[in-house]
C-alpha cells in the first residue's frame, strides 16, 4: 500500500505542476491539516483513492469541509483494514475552533477508549500537532501534546503522522524518526510511505 501524506502547504508537485497520472500510484492519501478544501478535493479527484484528513489550527478560516474526503477527527477510520485514529488541532495559543489545552486533548483521547478497544488498537495516529518532545518546539504555538506520547506508548501504532511544524523552520527538523516501535513522520508539504498490506487487514 502506497500512501501520500500531506500537510500545511500545497505541494507544487501535486498541484501546480500536476500531470495526468501522477497520483495513480497511491492507494490512500492522509492530510494532517492546514490545507485548503480545494486542494484536498483536487487530490481525491485525481488520485481516485480515499483521502482521510484531520483539521489543522488554521482550518477554521476555510468556511467548509472538503467534499469527497473522510474526516478522521475523534474517530477511527478503516481503509482496507488499516486503522487510522484522528486527532486534529494544535496546542492552544489563541482562540480558535481547533485549539486545545493539554487537558482538553486528554479528554478527547479519553472519549475514544471504546472505539480503540473495539478496533483492537490502531495502526496510524493521524494528527496536526506533534507530540511534546517529538519534532515540536518550546514556543507555545508549536508545542506538542504530552498525551500523544502516552497514546503512542500504550498502543504502539506503526506510524504517528503529523504536520504543523514546517520543516523549513530549521535545518534540524527531521521528516522521519522513531519512538519505540512507532515511526514518526512530519508530513510537511508531502511524504510518501510504503506499507506492507500483509501486516494489516482482517
Amino acid at each position: 500500500m502506497r500512501i501520500l501524506a500531506v500537510a500545511d502547504i500545497t505541494s507544487d508537485r501535486y498541484y501546480k505542476y500536476y500531470r495526468s497520472g501522477k497520483l495513480d500510484e497511491f492507494d490512500l492519501i492522509l492530510s494532517c491539516g492546514d490545507l485548503k478544501p480545494e486542494y484536498l478535493e483536487f487530490l481525491v479527484t485525481m488520485a481516485h483513492c480515499p483521502l482521510v484528513y484531520v483539521h489543522g489550527n488554521h482550518d477554521d478560516s476555510n468556511g467548509r469541509e472538503p467534499q469527497g474526503c473522510i474526516c478522521a477527527d475523534d474517530t477511527i477510520v478503516e481503509v482496507e483494514g488499516l486503522r487510522i485514529l484522528g486527532l486534529g488541532g494544535s496546542y492552544r495559543y489563541r482562540d480558535g475552533d481547533y485549539m486545545y489545552t493539554e487537558f482538553r486533548m486528554k479528554n478527547r483521547i479519553r472519549k475514544l477508549w471504546y472505539p480503540i478497544r473495539r478496533h483492537k488498537g490502531f495502526d496510524i495516529l493521524l494528527t496536526h500537532s506533534p507530540a511534546h518532545g517529538l519534532n515540536d518546539s518550546e514556543h507555545i504555538s508549536h508545542r506538542g501534546f504530552d498525551c500523544f506520547n502516552t497514546l503512542i506508548d500504550q498502543y504502539e501504532p506503526s506510524y504517528f503522522i503529523h504536520g504543523h511544524v514546517h520543516r523549513n523552520y530549521g535545518i534540524d527538523i527531521p521528516q522521519k524518526m522513531t519512538k519505540g516501535k512507532t515511526t514518526v513522520i512530519n508530513a510537511f508539504e508531502y511524504c510518501i510511505l510504503d506499507l506492507d498490506r500483509r501486516q494489516y487487514g482482517e
